[in-house]
């Protein structure tokens, strides 16, 4: 449990050593450095509705789908044609600059030769042909750690943590070629805290989580030039913690060391509501939860990272806040947690996000949070 007194003193850390988590097929080894490889990337611009597009440079692991309209896509692979997959996104935007245009969709493609897409109204869409797996080898991978932390010797227990370094990301992609930051952090006091769902597969069976998040980094960073990933924290179906968005050098992510008068860490910056980001922690569930629920495992460290978060800045998980985006002023009277869809109340744009069977949930996620908190 993560009491306030756990949050204020510091929490107990498990052990170093092997640790196993599963759930959905995934099994994690710690301790266990691998050579992460670079992005191979292929954007093809204006592919035609129902057009068959063979993959000539690369086999892939991820497609990424941009239309205008409510969309489909059908994978081939060695077996032939699978079925048709609608798509279903979460897309962001930075405060401030317009949003790419178009709905954008990630969808799982590992060993993919071929797709097609089919949009509702027969536009074309942009598609990101993407492989995080077969690429050049890069930096070595630092290993995984099994607490979260949140601030000075305040850590958060898990059964498996993995900051920026040791998911693979590639920390060039977000500097200008002078070594300067494309999107420089900028940190603001927490009002709430928005729950997402990436939407990448309808049937959330993702052989390489940390491989999705590498995919997810490079769309957000280089396709949609955000500058960085927009998400804050990133949780796939075993319960392992990714660090997302960049906060700074002292190894505490989403806070960086920033404080605001009060003594309370403010939060860095992300991209995952457009125009409601600033002061709005975005923590996503890798998955698509259109039908289905996450794991219990997931579902566990969701709970224990937003009683984490809520717990240091002393907000009431269970309350309603009137959220104001210090750089606009825009907002409205909101759920301190809430799901992406929610924002659309209060002027953001349409989404599912983060999922028609998953959002109902959120009020019994509440209760959840505010036990783990009592």
């Amino acid at each position: 449990m993560v009491s306030r007194r756990t949050l204020l003193t510091g929490a107990t850390v498990v052990g170093a050593g092997a640790i196993a988590a599963a759930a959905g097929g995934v099994a994690y080894a710690a301790n266990e450095p691998r050579r992460i490889p670079r992005t191979l990337a292929h954007q093809r611009g204006r592919v035609a509705s129902r057009e068959q597009n063979d993959v000539a440079e690369f086999t892939l692991t991820h497609l990424s789908v941009t239309a205008s309209a409510a969309a489909a896509v059908r994978l081939r692979d060695a077996n032939g044609w699978g079925a048709w997959l609608e798509l279903a996104g979460c897309h962001g935007g930075r405060d401030g600059i317009s949003a790419a245009a178009g709905n954008r969709s990630m969808v799982l493609a590992h060993g993919v030769t071929g797709y097609e897409v089919q949009t509702a109204d027969g536009s074309p869409a942009v598609v990101r042909e993407l492989n995080t797996i077969d690429g050049p080898a890069g930096q070595i991978a630092a290993v995984a750690k099994n607490a979260l932390p949140l601030r000075g010797t305040q850590a958060l227990a898990l059964n498996r943590y993995l900051p920026r370094q040791a998911w693979g990301a590639d920390e060039s992609l977000r500097l200008n070629p002078d070594g300067t930051q494309k999107w420089p952090a900028e940190f603001y006091p927490v009002q709430t805290l928005t729950v997402h769902h990436t939407g990448v597969d309808a049937h959330n069976d993702d052989p390489n989580p940390a491989a999705t998040v590498r995919a997810i980094y490079y769309d957000d960073t280089i396709a949609d030039d955000y500058g960085d990933i927009g998400y804050q924290l990133l949780i796939d179906e075993a319960g392992a913690v990714y660090e997302g968005r960049w906060s700074g050098t002292d190894g505490v992510p989403v806070y960086g060391g920033t404080a605001g008068p009060d003594g309370r860490p403010k939060a860095v910056n992300g991209a995952h509501v457009g125009g409601f980001n600033a002061g709005n922690v975005g923590v996503s569930l890798l998955g698509r939860f259109t039908n289905r629920q996450p794991t219990a495992a997931a579902r566990e460290s969701l709970v224990k990272v937003l009683a984490g978060i809520a717990g240091l800045v002393n907000i009431d998980p269970t309350a309603r806040v009137t959220y104001r985006n210090p750089i606009s002023g825009a907002g409205g009277l909101v759920n301190t947690i809430l799901g992406h869809r929610d924002w659309q109340a209060v002027g953001a744009g349409a989404t599912e996000c983060p999922g028609n069977a998953f959002h109902p949930t959120l009020a019994a996620l509440r209760q959840e949070v505010a036990a783990e908190l009592s």
